[in-house]
């Protein structure tokens, strides 16, 4: 089955009790039982509710991988792979990442035992330098959220073959329609379903998928025992986006790489991050392993100064001034005070992250309109 076939097929079956085309919501959280013991596949909705279960399904499907499990959140899903890791094992990630996932790491699971290594995974050799006995995790992003760097997942997969160590990847920004890291090697692939799996900026979700049984069972268990569900609602409102993922992947690609191109000839603009352009120093690799370029973009202004960015946020008119991504809105994000201000300031600098920085999330409006907003902006 191809992808686009699968966004609305796969793995999603009638509803049995009535024939249902959309899987109903099941607005329980329990489910009776014949005898004790004896039941149709629910008992609690903690543990397992139809509508959650056709969304785990679908994102299974999309992701190439045998089981799928959605959480409340994003940050839910990374916490579930985190608490599998014991105190005294390393984590090597991505330098370049969600302010709340380092927030994550650093703030909260460094004074469980939990070590962390933050670089530049752009260049391989990097990983490879931060490998020990007690490494057990690799947790990449690409492309990263905000620098829009790209990462050669099966080149770090193949540095940690055949070792018990972990390959995570957060896909939240090129979404399944364009990267599967699953297929690349990766053991781990997790989503903020917030944004293009859900798609209309209406829900908070996050996905965990893999295809070992396994670490399926590990994944299940920290759902299960930790609560950080999604509840059916939510789950309906996810399944339905994803039914159209396709379709709008594809205008998020074709709007953002005419803002990207406009935005590098722009006089005021200094460097423009998208891996689309040739100029993208991970240009070859974003060819090789995305099937498009999606529709984040992130700039700079040639005058470095934050005043600039302040100004242009302010005055536009088509895209919002928000935080959050991957909706059929565009949205602007102001990184150093709004996702990434959790992160210090001197490990923003260090990474890239200056004052300056403004990060669109271009949606699937008329590409004139977005253009024209921009021109505004600007001028």
């Amino acid at each position: 089955m191809k992808f686009n076939t699968k966004t609305i097929h796969g793995n999603q079956h009638h509803d049995p009790s009535t024939g249902a085309v959309m899987m109903p919501i099941y607005q329980t959280s329990t489910f009776a039982q014949s005898s004790p013991g004896v039941h149709q596949g629910y008992e609690y909705s903690r543990g397992a509710n139809p509508t959650r279960s056709a969304l785990e399904g679908a994102l299974a499907s999309i992701e190439n991988g045998t089981h799928g499990f959605a959480f409340g959140s994003g940050l839910a899903a990374t916490d579930s792979v985190m608490k599998m890791l014991n105190p005294g094992d390393e984590i090597i990630a991505m330098d370049d990442l969600y302010g709340g996932s380092y927030r994550m790491f650093t703030r909260i699971y460094t004074k469980y035992g939990l070590n962390f290594h933050f670089v530049d995974m752009t260049n391989s050799q990097n990983v490879l330098d931060k490998l020990t006995s007690k490494t057990k995790l690799i947790w990449i992003e690409t492309p990263t959220n905000p620098l829009m760097k790209i990462v050669d997942i099966q080149a770090v997969c193949d540095l940690v073959k055949g070792k018990d160590i972990l390959v995570a990847v957060d896909n939240t920004f090129a979404s399944p329609y364009l990267q599967n890291p699953l297929d690349l090697g990766a053991d781990i692939v997790m989503h903020s379903a917030t944004k293009y799996l859900g798609g209309h900026s209406d829900v908070v979700a996050g996905a965990i998928i893999v295809k070992n049984e396994e670490l399926a069972e590990k994944v299940h268990f920290q759902l299960f025992a930790g609560g950080g569900i999604l509840g059916p609602q939510d789950s309906y409102l996810v399944l339905r986006g994803i039914k159209t993922l396709h379709v709008r992947m594809q205008r998020h690609c074709e709007n953002g790489r005419k803002v990207a191109e406009f935005l590098s000839k722009h006089p005021k603009i200094g460097s423009v991050f998208y891996p689309g352009l040739e100029s993208h120093p991970n240009h070859e690799v974003a060819k090789r392993q995305m099937k498009d370029f999606g529709g984040m973009v992130s700039f700079n202004f040639k005058s470095g100064a934050r005043k600039d960015a302040d100004q242009f946020l302010e005055n536009l008119k088509v895209f919002t001034l928000a935080e959050s991504l991957g909706g059929v809105e565009s949205l602007a994000n102001h990184p150093t005070t709004m996702t990434h201000a959790s992160i210090p300031a001197e490990k923003r600098a260090e990474t890239g992250i200056t004052d300056d920085l403004v990060r669109l999330s271009v949606g699937i409006e008329d590409i004139e309109d977005l253009l024209e907003d921009l021109k505004q902006a600007l001028g």
